[in-house]
Protein backbone atom coordinates (compact mmCIF):
# COMPACT_ATOMS: atom_id res chain seq x y z
CA UNK A 1 0.00 0.00 0.00
CA UNK A 2 3.08 2.31 0.67
CA UNK A 3 4.11 2.25 -2.89
CA UNK A 4 0.24 3.09 -3.89
CA UNK A 5 0.45 5.89 -1.77
CA UNK A 6 3.72 7.28 -3.38
CA UNK A 7 2.71 6.89 -6.77
CA UNK A 8 -0.92 8.75 -6.02
CA UNK A 9 0.83 11.66 -4.42
CA UNK A 10 3.36 11.54 -7.50
CA UNK A 11 0.33 11.83 -9.83
CA UNK A 12 -1.68 14.78 -7.81
CA UNK A 13 1.22 16.25 -7.28
CA UNK A 14 2.48 16.58 -10.62
CA UNK A 15 -1.30 17.79 -11.17
CA UNK A 16 -1.76 20.22 -8.44
CA UNK A 17 2.10 22.27 -9.87
CA UNK A 18 0.95 22.13 -13.42
CA UNK A 19 -2.48 23.74 -12.27
CA UNK A 20 -0.74 25.77 -9.64
CA UNK A 21 2.03 27.13 -11.53
CA UNK A 22 -0.38 28.39 -14.42
CA UNK A 23 -2.38 30.25 -11.84
CA UNK A 24 0.48 31.55 -10.72
CA UNK A 25 1.86 32.16 -14.05
CA UNK A 26 -0.46 33.59 -16.38
CA UNK A 27 -2.96 36.50 -15.90
CA UNK A 28 -6.39 35.82 -15.10
CA UNK A 29 -7.44 37.33 -18.06
CA UNK A 30 -6.04 34.56 -19.84
CA UNK A 31 -7.01 32.01 -17.63
CA UNK A 32 -10.59 32.78 -18.67
CA UNK A 33 -10.10 33.17 -22.34
CA UNK A 34 -8.13 29.53 -21.68
CA UNK A 35 -11.77 28.18 -20.37
CA UNK A 36 -11.13 28.58 -16.70
CA UNK A 37 -14.44 31.03 -16.65
CA UNK A 38 -14.66 30.57 -13.13
CA UNK A 39 -11.65 32.70 -12.58
CA UNK A 40 -13.42 35.74 -13.98
CA UNK A 41 -15.81 36.19 -10.76
CA UNK A 42 -12.51 36.34 -8.25
CA UNK A 43 -9.99 38.89 -8.18
CA UNK A 44 -7.01 38.32 -9.63
CA UNK A 45 -5.23 38.00 -6.42
CA UNK A 46 -7.69 34.89 -5.34
CA UNK A 47 -6.23 33.43 -8.52
CA UNK A 48 -3.06 33.78 -7.69
CA UNK A 49 -3.27 32.55 -3.92
CA UNK A 50 -5.17 29.41 -4.90
CA UNK A 51 -2.53 28.61 -7.29
CA UNK A 52 0.02 29.01 -4.90
CA UNK A 53 -1.70 26.73 -2.36
CA UNK A 54 -2.00 24.32 -5.17
CA UNK A 55 1.80 24.57 -5.76
CA UNK A 56 2.53 24.66 -1.73
CA UNK A 57 0.67 21.55 -1.18
CA UNK A 58 1.60 19.62 -4.35
CA UNK A 59 5.42 20.36 -2.74
CA UNK A 60 3.67 19.00 -0.03
CA UNK A 61 3.20 15.53 -0.88
CA UNK A 62 6.60 15.25 -1.85
CA UNK A 63 9.25 17.01 -0.55
CA UNK A 64 8.85 16.20 3.61
CA UNK A 65 8.80 12.31 2.93
CA UNK A 66 12.00 12.75 0.10
CA UNK A 67 14.17 14.50 2.86
CA UNK A 68 12.80 12.73 6.02
CA UNK A 69 11.90 15.92 7.52
CA UNK A 70 8.38 16.25 9.23
CA UNK A 71 7.34 13.90 7.06
CA UNK A 72 3.78 14.00 8.83
CA UNK A 73 3.51 17.06 6.61
CA UNK A 74 2.68 15.11 3.53
CA UNK A 75 -0.97 14.14 5.49
CA UNK A 76 -1.73 17.64 6.30
CA UNK A 77 -0.84 18.44 2.15
CA UNK A 78 -3.11 15.79 1.02
CA UNK A 79 -5.86 17.33 3.45
CA UNK A 80 -5.56 20.93 2.07
CA UNK A 81 -5.64 19.72 -1.08
CA UNK A 82 -8.97 17.59 -0.57
CA UNK A 83 -10.30 21.20 1.37
CA UNK A 84 -8.90 22.85 -1.81
CA UNK A 85 -10.96 20.21 -4.50
CA UNK A 86 -14.28 20.66 -1.90
CA UNK A 87 -14.05 24.57 -2.40
CA UNK A 88 -13.58 24.08 -6.24
CA UNK A 89 -16.71 21.54 -6.61
CA UNK A 90 -18.70 23.88 -5.23
CA UNK A 91 -17.46 26.79 -7.44
CA UNK A 92 -18.15 24.58 -10.16
CA UNK A 93 -21.70 23.23 -9.24
CA UNK A 94 -22.67 26.78 -8.71
CA UNK A 95 -21.48 27.83 -11.99
CA UNK A 96 -23.12 24.23 -13.69
CA UNK A 97 -19.67 23.05 -14.63
CA UNK A 98 -20.59 19.24 -14.30
CA UNK A 99 -17.51 18.51 -16.42
CA UNK A 100 -15.03 19.97 -13.77
CA UNK A 101 -17.02 19.01 -10.93
CA UNK A 102 -15.93 15.22 -11.97
CA UNK A 103 -12.62 16.01 -12.26
CA UNK A 104 -12.88 17.47 -8.56
CA UNK A 105 -14.13 14.59 -6.69
CA UNK A 106 -11.69 12.59 -8.47
CA UNK A 107 -8.87 14.73 -7.06
CA UNK A 108 -10.69 14.91 -3.90
CA UNK A 109 -11.13 11.08 -3.45
CA UNK A 110 -7.59 10.81 -4.29
CA UNK A 111 -6.25 13.46 -1.76
CA UNK A 112 -8.01 11.79 1.39
CA UNK A 113 -6.91 8.62 0.28
CA UNK A 114 -3.33 9.70 0.58
CA UNK A 115 -4.45 11.33 3.49
CA UNK A 116 -5.82 8.77 5.32
CA UNK A 117 -3.24 6.34 4.42
CA UNK A 118 -0.68 8.81 5.93
CA UNK A 119 -2.32 10.00 8.52
CA UNK A 120 -3.17 6.04 9.31
CA UNK A 121 -2.16 3.00 8.83
CA UNK A 122 0.84 3.79 6.39
CA UNK A 123 2.72 7.06 7.87
CA UNK A 124 6.14 7.47 7.85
Amino acid sequence: MNVILWIIASVLALAFLAAGAMKLAQPREKLVAAGMAWAGDYPAGAVKAIGGAEVLGALGLILPAVFGVAPALVAWAALGLAVTMAGAAVVHARRKENQAIAINLVLLVLTVLVAWGRFGPHAF
